[in-house]
C-alpha cells in the first residue's frame, strides 16, 4: 500500500471512529455527499439502487464493496454468493461459541477475503463495525444478533445503509432472495435453487427412508429434552425427500413454540410420550451428542434408540444456511444409499 493509500485508509478510520462518537452522543450532523442519511440509509450517489424492508425502502449501494454482516447464519450466504465481507458476528448456534474464529464451513471463504470477525457481546460493537467502513450493513433474520441489530439500527444507519431481514423470513429459501437482494447478488439466486431442486430429486432417488414416522430431537446445553416441529426448516427439508415428520406438537399437548417457533421443550415425564416414533435423528446443538444419549437409560427405552434406528446430524442443519441445506442433503444421501 503507498504512502497516500494509507493515509487515505487512516482518514477514513478517523471519520468512522468520529461518527461513532457522534451517534453515542445523540448529535446530528450533516455529512459529506456520500454519507448516508440516519432516518433512510440513503445516499446521494448515482451508482445505488432501493431495497424495500420493514422500514421502509432503503437507498443501498448499487455493487457493495465492503459489507457488514451482522448475523452469523446470514453470512453463510452471503459467502455462497461470493459477496465482499468485510466484517461479519461469528456466532452460529451449535458449532462456534464467544471464544471466536469462523464457522468451519465458511472459514477459508472469510481468510480469503480478509474479512474481519466482529468482536461478540451482549450489545452489538458500533465502533468494530464502524472502523470496518462497510458501505453496507445487512443483519436481522432469527435469533439474538436479530435482536442486538434492532436495537441499534439508528446508531447503524449513521455508519451505511442498512438493511435488516425480517424474522418473518423463516425459510432458507427467503433468507437466500432477501440476502441476495440486499447485496445485489439477486441474479445468482435462481442457479442455486435449480442446483438445490437437483439435489433434492437425486437424493429421493437414491435412499431408502428407514421408516415412518421420524421424530426430530434437539440435544441442549440444558439437557431438557427438546424437538423441532414437523413445521421447522429440518423437517420440511427432509420431508422433500421422503421422510414423514412425527406429529410431536400433538403428543406433547401443543405446547408453546421456544424463540423463532423451531423448538420446543419438554419435561422428562413426557419424553416417552413424545419420543416414541421408530426411527429419530438427533442434533447436538451445545449438548449430549448421540453417543452420549445412547449411555443414558431415559434414552435408550425410546423405540428408536432401542432398534438402532437414530441418527446424528449436525447442528448446521438445524437453521441450514444453503450450505447446510446441501451438506445435510450429502448425508442424507450417503447415510441411507440404497
Amino acid at each position: 500500500m503507498s504512502d497516500s493509500q494509507s493515509r487515505g485508509r487512516g482518514l477514513r478510520r478517523i471519520v468512522a471512529v468520529a461518527a461513532v462518537a457522534a451517534v453515542t452522543l445523540g448529535l446530528a450532523a450533516c455529512g459529506s455527499d456520500d454519507t448516508p442519511d440516519t432516518a433512510t440509509g440513503e445516499a446521494n450517489s448515482s451508482d445505488t439502487r432501493t431495497v424495500e424492508t420493514s422500514r421502509g425502502e432503503i437507498t443501498v449501494p448499487a455493487e457493495p464493496q465492503r459489507i457488514a454482516v451482522l448475523s452469523a447464519g446470514l453470512a453463510g450466504y452471503l459467502f455462497t454468493l461470493d459477496a465482499p465481507i468485510a466484517i461479519t458476528d461469528t456466532r452460529l448456534l451449535g458449532v462456534t461459541n464467544l471464544d471466536g474464529g469462523f464457522p468451519p464451513q465458511w472459514a477459508e471463504k472469510a481468510e480469503a477475503q480478509g474479512t474481519e470477525e466482529l468482536p461478540a457481546g451482549e450489545t452489538l460493537n458500533i465502533e468494530a463495525i464502524a472502523l470496518a467502513e462497510p458501505d453496507l450493513i445487512i443483519g436481522g433474520g432469527q435469533g439474538f444478533s436479530a435482536v442486538l441489530a434492532e436495537e441499534a439500527y439508528d446508531q447503524l444507519a449513521a455508519i451505511a445503509p442498512t438493511v435488516l431481514i425480517p424474522s418473518s423470513v423463516n425459510t432458507w429459501q427467503g433468507e437466500l432472495e432477501a440476502v441476495a437482494d440486499a447485496a445485489g447478488e439477486s441474479d445468482k439466486v435462481d442457479g442455486l435453487l435449480e442446483a438445490y431442486e437437483d439435489k433434492v430429486a437425486e437424493v429421493k432417488e437414491s435412499i431408502t427412508v428407514p421408516g415412518a414416522p421420524v421424530a426430530y430431537f434437539l440435544s441442549l446445553a440444558t439437557d431438557e429434552p427438546a424437538f423441532i416441529p414437523p413445521t421447522a426448516a429440518l423437517p420440511e427439508l427432509l420431508a422433500s425427500v421422503g421422510f414423514e415428520a412425527d406429529d410431536v406438537m400433538t403428543k406433547a399437548n401443543n405446547p408453546e413454540l421456544y424463540g423463532s417457533g423451531d423448538s420446543f421443550i419438554i419435561s422428562n415425564e413426557l419424553l416417552t410420550q413424545v419420543g416414541d416414533a421408530p426411527v429419530m435423528f438427533v442434533v447436538p446443538v451445545a449438548g449430549r451428542s448421540l453417543e452420549q444419549l445412547q449411555q443414558d437409560p431415559l434414552y435408550t427405552s425410546l423405540p428408536a434408540f432401542a432398534e438402532n434406528q437414530v441418527y446424528e446430524l449436525p447442528a448446521t442443519s438445524y437453521r441450514p444456511d444453503y450450505d447446510g441445506v446441501m451438506g445435510t442433503l450429502d448425508l442424507i444421501e450417503e447415510t441411507f444409499a440404497q
